[in-house]
């Protein structure tokens, strides 16, 4: 009841900005520059400023001292409430209000722009129906079996049944088998296999539709065509038998069946093609050391509109105002403190980020030097005790937030990971086992796999003692088959 009572009691304390603050810290890059934009057209005391200059005194304020307490932000947020006055930005330069573009890259060529809008597969495949030589009727059919497609690309809905449809509602007379022909002319368009209705029929029809070599491509369709399920449960013995294969010539024509896309639809197939993630922080090393910046660019930079300033600065009035002009100063004044406060949480959620993010390089420096075998067992608490912050903090930070470095880009995410200790006395990351169960499916022998009994003794024999349980785990986490599944001739 205590515990009750105390949470509700630290709820109480938040202010309306701090709690602002906490939504704006959730925010990824893109989402951020939403939501400026549209606080901008909110309120007609923030105005977009072009400048693009560096604010030197900002920055040497934020690069000052990291080690502020979440407790003592709070209140120095909070004592600012009443000092914080039009007179004291009447006063100020402009890029001393303003929300200027800190720890930006200045090389404009190695920032990751987000992929332009493109059409989805759906909408590809739309069209190439209209370019193939179609009726109308057909037209209108191909349409449809393209709209029943799942996300994988396939053709699971009910041919027959489409076909009554269009006949009952729109007056379309196609024949059954003439919906059989609209649909194998819609599987050979790009992506080929599209509009399958099995992964048999998929890989077929990309076999017949390929380039390969002739004799190879005969034998895959064979293959795919009457040996499908020895196929599928690799079972290639007895297809190298029943066939007359040599073992060479069997290998050759199963790579060539691997070659094969089993999900034209890619996952997604409404999805817009080659969406790139922006990354919200960008790491480079210049000499020996790591730089980071915020990687916020196309942010809107934001300022007091001295305009509107200069019409609620009561001192320069000297006539009665009349009850109008009072609801209009009264509105602009509201306007004022909330433009106000929306530039102080711009700067306290920029101040926040770099902390988390310098503290995850420190802690993890060795893993942007040699890579993820280094990754180091991490939990949030850690990030929050050396930076004096909430834990709650840090994971409003890192979910949704992404992270260029010369290893590649990753979620914030990542980073953290429980841990597990070695015969040696150190700690190793989950992460790191996974790394390291790849490494050994990767080079196990291909024709007698590694069962995870077999991984499971592979890794304690290095010192790291991991159940067999936990091995199919992390196995399954990281799309490796079981060992059946795994071998190859």
């Amino acid at each position: 009841m205590l515990s009750l009572q105390h949470k509700l009691s630290l709820q109480q304390k938040l202010s309306p900005q701090q709690i602002q603050y906490q939504k704006l810290l959730q925010l990824n890059t893109l989402a951020l520059e939403q939501r400026i934009k549209t606080e901008l057209e909110l309120n007609p005391i923030l105005e977009e400023t072009l400048d693009e200059e560096y604010d030197l005194e900002q920055e040497k304020d934020e690069d000052g001292d990291d080690t502020t307490s979440s407790d003592e932000e709070e209140e120095k947020y909070d004592s600012k409430e009443d000092e914080f006055e039009i007179e004291d930005y009447m006063n100020e330069t402009e890029s001393e209000h303003e929300f200027d573009r800190l720890n930006r890259s200045r090389d404009e060529e190695k920032i990751q722009p987000s992929a332009p809008q493109r059409k989805s597969m759906r909408e590809n495949l739309i069209d190439q129906l209209h370019m193939l030589d179609f009726t109308e009727e057909e037209t209108i059919l191909g349409e449809n079996i393209i709209g029943g497609l799942d996300k994988d690309g396939y053709f699971k809905a009910d041919l027959e049944k489409i076909v009554g449809e269009l006949k009952m509602f729109e007056n379309i007379d196609v024949t059954l088998e003439q919906a059989e022909k609209i649909l194998k002319q819609i599987q050979t368009l790009e992506p080929v296999g599209i509009a399958t209705r099995s992964l048999q029929e998929c890989l077929l029809v990309q076999i017949k539709n390929s380039s390969y070599d002739p004799y190879y491509s005969y034998l895959a369709e064979k293959i795919l065509a009457e040996h499908f399920e020895d196929f599928a449960n690799r079972r290639f013995d007895t297809i190298q038998k029943e066939m007359n294969l040599s073992k060479e010539t069997l290998r050759t024509t199963i790579d060539v069946i691997q070659k094969l896309n089993p999900k034209p639809g890619e996952g997604n197939i409404d999805s817009e093609e080659m969406n790139q993630i922006t990354p919200d922080f960008l790491i480079e090393k210049v000499e020996d050391n790591y730089i980071v910046t915020l990687n916020d660019r196309s942010v809107p930079s934001v300022t007091i509109s001295r305009t509107y300033l200069e019409m609620i600065d009561t001192k320069k009035h000297k006539r009665k105002i009349s009850p109008r002009e009072k609801e209009t100063y009264k509105f602009l004044r509201e306007k004022f403190e909330s433009a106000k406060w929306f530039i102080a949480s711009l700067h306290q959620r920029r101040n926040t980020l770099m902390k988390i993010m310098r503290a995850i390089l420190e802690r993890q420096y060795e893993f942007f030097e040699s890579g993820p075998r280094f990754l180091k067992p991490m939990i949030y608490k850690y990030i929050a005790e050396e930076i004096g912050m909430d834990i709650s903090t840090i994971s409003r930070v890192v979910n949704g937030k992404f992270v260029q470095s010369p290893q590649g880009i990753h979620e914030l995410k990542y980073f953290f990971s429980e841990g597990l200790s070695t015969d040696s006395g150190d700690e190793i990351s989950n992460k790191h086992i996974k790394e390291l169960i790849k490494e050994i499916c990767d080079n196990e022998p291909k024709d007698n796999p590694y069962s995870d009994d077999k991984i499971a003794i592979i890794l304690q024999e290095r010192g790291i003692h991991v159940a067999r349980r936990t091995i199919a785990k992390y196995r399954e986490a990281l799309k490796i088959p079981v060992a059946r599944l795994r071998k190859e001739l």
